[in-house]
């Protein structure tokens, strides 16, 4: 029991007060922590038949308002948590909710998933920014993890770049919509004919819908809801790529 470990899981006072949340009895108090958890769930298993209590406490312990003095703690336990909750096909996400994911068979199955997608991006040349991630801990949910943290790159590149502060369609057309005098706070060229205002214009769209597709969706949907195949992922990450490239060498203007 990750959250009962002796010396970095919960202390006795937390478990206390979250057993208490859960209105779980705290059977064995005096024992040791994984020993007074293990009691108390088995004894609340026993009575109501069902065991949902076990999930409802992990979501309480991990309240991120309850880590706000060390957020280091919250997702070094998240990440132990989230190593075996995978075998039950279960995952806690950094809001502190558990939710359901494709259940994982062997401790190296993840390491292998996202060793196998880096191999295929590699191979496709994609920029280093969107090969960082892809790991483990990322893909072992089917790729959900890693297409959002690399759609919310490209948001995070745009506002280090130009200062602006929003963020998904309104930051893309902030930064790329050409003004009244034409010159937009990113341009991916010299923005000298028609062809290069209409190639601005539609490499600003092609990032409204990327963060409408691939940003937005699994930012707020469950995951269950949006399932993620391999060939899906290599597919959409390929697109991070060129985006963070044309980023790279969009010169930089000043507020139109």
């Amino acid at each position: 029991m990750r959250l009962g470990d002796t010396d970095t899981g919960l202390t006795g006072s937390e478990i206390g007060h979250v057993l208490e949340e859960c209105e779980i009895p705290d059977v064995s108090p005096s024992m040791t922590k994984w020993k007074r958890l293990y009691n108390a769930f088995v004894a609340t298993q026993k009575q109501r038949q069902f065991g949902n209590h076990v999930v409802a406490f992990i979501h309480k312990a991990m309240r991120p308002a309850r880590h706000v003095s060390d957020p280091e703690r919250f997702e070094s336990k998240r990440k132990e948590l989230n190593t075996a909750l995978a075998f039950s096909g279960l995952f806690l996400d950094q809001d502190g909710d558990v939710k359901r994911s494709a259940p994982v068979r062997t401790l190296g199955e993840a390491q292998e998933r996202a060793d196998r997608l880096r191999a295929k991006l590699e191979s496709r040349g994609v920029h280093n920014d969107v090969l960082k991630f892809c790991r483990a801990e990322l893909v072992k949910e089917n790729y959900f993890h890693a297409i959002l943290e690399a759609a919310k790159s490209v948001a995070e590149k745009i506002r280090t770049v130009t200062g602006l502060g929003t963020d998904g369609a309104e930051l893309a057309m902030q930064a790329l919509a050409l003004g009244k005098s034409g010159r937009p706070r990113l341009s991916i060229n010299s923005l000298k004919t028609e062809t290069e205002e209409s190639e601005q214009t539609g490499f600003m769209n092609l990032l409204v819908g990327l963060f409408g597709c691939f940003r937005n969706p699994p930012a707020h949907a469950p995951k269950i809801y949006w399932p993620i195949e391999e060939q899906d992922a290599l597919d959409i990450l390929s697109l991070v790529s060129l985006v963070h490239r044309k980023l790279d060498k969009a010169e930089r203007c000043d507020a139109p």
